[in-house]
């Protein structure tokens, strides 16, 4: 029986997450120290740990049926392959900044100046697309300390929190793109592991969905069930079961997490009591 070979990051902040969402869906990975490839013990898969930049490479190629990549990598080595499933962590963006100190306020102000940058590809579609002329120095790493060193009058890089550009005496002027980890395949893989990424993707979809509800049990007068059931409409509808006191009834339901404290409020003005919120762990539909 073949084995599925998914990529991920060789180390860092996705690496972590990577390895984190496989073992929530269920893949145990035998890895060893400095280790460039392990097994899982449960499912038919191998990890290649590997450098986020070659990555897209490898999958063009064949080498790897797989890949959990930051999107951003991808669109500017990868534009020709397929993105099969958006992870939802590892967030951030890419950006052009310029020293505080610098009087560009916009893209328009970098018109025939120097921009620094490891992602040249992405950065020179960008410019073209607004009919902007700018100079490329291509960095790969510390991309922020250019203007400080008089090498570039901007800078276009990943940004996650904005610490770094802050640190560096950077602002944000212009993003380009918002960027997430993603779930990518090889246009060279086979049927066989096609399949395979499929129950993956399966599994996938349930955790994430798990991440973005909380589960709710509340207990809630009869007379106010309509109300609740109004507010609560669950998957499909709530569940709703008599409780020893009579004229009660206990409801259990889904809400989404960005609507989670609107709904919370909603419901204790309609009568709601004993509130409990559960974390989900897999949704599967």
């Amino acid at each position: 029986m073949s084995k599925l070979k998914i990529a991920v990051q060789k180390s860092g902040r996705l690496h972590d997450d990577s390895l984190k969402i496989l073992k929530e869906i269920g893949i145990s990975i035998d890895n060893g120290k400095d280790q460039l490839k392990a097994s899982a013990r449960n499912f038919p898969l191998e990890i290649f740990y590997l450098r986020n930049g070659d990555i897209p490479q490898y999958l063009r190629d064949g080498v790897v049926d797989a890949a959990i990549i930051g999107e951003n990598v991808l669109i500017e080595k990868g534009g020709d392959i397929s993105i099969v499933e958006r992870l939802g962590f590892s967030k951030c963006k890419v950006s052009i900044a310029v020293p505080k100190s610098s009087k560009a306020s916009s893209l328009k102000d970098l018109d025939g100046k120097r921009i620094a940058t490891s992602y040249p590809n992405t950065v020179n579609q960008f410019l073209e697309q607004e009919g902007i002329s700018a100079q490329l120095h291509i960095i790969n790493g510390s991309v922020e300390i250019a203007p400080n060193i008089g090498l570039a009058d901007g800078i276009c890089d990943i940004v996650s929190s904005g610490s770094t550009l802050f640190k560096n005496g950077l602002k944000e002027i212009q993003v380009l793109l918002q960027s997430e980890a993603v779930l990518a395949t090889s246009p060279a893989i086979s049927e066989e592991n096609k399949a395979l990424i499929d129950k993956i993707q399966f599994r996938l979809k349930s955790v994430l969905r798990g991440r973005e509800n909380k589960y709710v049990l509340l207990n809630a007068p009869n007379d106010k069930l309509e109300a609740i059931v109004n507010i609560l409409p669950g998957m499909n509808s709530p569940t709703i079961l008599p409780l020893a006191k009579e004229g009660w009834s206990s409801l259990h339901s889904v809400i989404n997490k960005n609507d989670f404290w609107s709904v919370i409020d909603e419901l204790k003005a309609n009568g709601a009591e004993g509130i409990l919120v559960c974390p989900i762990e897999n949704m599967v539909l």
